[in-house]
This record gives C-alpha cells, structure tokens and sequence, in this order.
C-alpha cells in the first residue's frame, strides 16, 4: 500500500522506469531448458540494457533487471527475494486464467511483499518483481535517491491495480 500512496503523490518519481522487456524460455538441444531475459530501463536519465539467462523466466527477469539497476543504486546487493507464489484467480478459464503473483523479500533487517496480477503469468511476475525493487530504493536508508531527475519523467500508471507493499 505503501508503494501506491507514494505514487499518487504529486511530483513522484520513480528510481526507474521500464523501457521494455523480454522473457523466452525454449529448449535446446544438447542444452535442455533454456530461460533468458533482457530488460531495458531507464535510471537517472540514462538507459540501461541488460541480458541474463535463469532457471526460468522469471529468474532471468530477475538477474537482468539487478544487472540493469545495480549500476547506480549498488546497495541493491543487499536485496534478496525469500518466496514467490502464484495464484490462480479464475481456475475456470485453465491456461487462460488470471493470476496473482506474491513475492516476499527482504534486505536482511526488513521483510516486504509485493504483488502482481494479469492474464499473463510473465507480466504479473514482472509486476511483483519490479515493485519489489522500486519499493526497496525508496525505502532503504542507504540509497541515494532523490525522487527528482535533471529530466526525469512521471511514472506512467501501466501497472493498474497492483503495487501492494
């Protein structure tokens, strides 16, 4: 709740925005399950593209956007993901159902959790996962962030209806 009330605020900014994002997971032959994701964000009015490869989609989202942002905000070492969860919603639509991702984390003093919800599993995670970060900036004491770039620019509301913290 925290995340959202600050969003509302006038003037907010956040300490990154979502350029864009993939996830592919195929299988290799000779190599199995293969999981990467590239992310690309803006942070302090400088663009940042990263790829990682994970056990998964969502680990490789994960790896890649701590690659992206680790640069300017370092203390981010110090955050760790300890669960994440998916609920189905509507189980009556089966593969098509909406779902709800829980992810709980923490920086070793404090624990929080965030979530995610769409009708795609991806999206949602990256919704759970990218709070989960931008909650941590804003709230840790040693992060340097002011909220206001030279040129920043307002946080457009994509992600309706989740951002719980």
């Amino acid at each position: 709740v925290e995340l959202l009330l600050r969003r509302t605020k006038p003037g907010y900014y956040p300490p990154f925005q979502l350029v864009d994002y993939t996830a592919n997971v195929e299988h290799r032959e000779g190599r199995g399950m293969f999981a990467e994701a590239t992310v690309k964000v803006k942070v302090c009015n400088e663009i940042y593209h990263e790829v990682s490869e994970g056990n998964g989609p969502v680990n490789a989202l994960d790896l890649a956007l701590r690659k992206a942002i680790r640069r300017v905000y370092p203390t981010l070492d110090r955050m760790s993901l300890k669960d994440y969860k998916v609920r189905i919603l509507d189980s009556q639509s089966a593969t098509g159902a909406r779902v709800r991702v829980l992810i709980d984390s923490t920086d070793g003093e404090r624990s929080w959790g965030t979530v995610g919800a769409s009708g795609n599993i991806i999206e949602a995670s990256w919704r759970a996962l990218s709070d989960s970060f931008e909650y941590f900036l804003l709230t840790d004491e040693e992060t340097e962030y002011s909220g206001v770039g030279e040129d920043a620019e307002p946080l457009e509301m994509i992600q309706t209806g989740v951002g719980v913290a």
